[in-house]
């Protein structure tokens, strides 16, 4: 049984560089983006990274790395 609708290689649209002009800059649009987006979220994240729930006080400081 062979299928007779299903179409070849060269008739999809962004086969062997064919992709139109358009689909390229949205794709590199796309990916700029999300460059982009991963470098604000890199910075907020190195800028916010302080910890702020550290409960020792200064007669028990907290978790000491040796037992003394």
């Amino acid at each position: 049984m062979k299928l007779t609708d299903e179409p070849t290689l060269n008739t999809i649209d962004d086969y062997n560089n064919q992709e139109s002009p358009e689909k390229r800059k949205t794709v590199r649009l796309i990916i700029l983006g999300l460059v982009v987006f991963a470098v604000l979220f890199g910075c907020i994240k190195i800028s916010n990274d302080s910890v702020s729930d550290y409960i020792g006080t200064s007669k028990a400081p907290g978790i000491t790395a040796f037992p003394m």
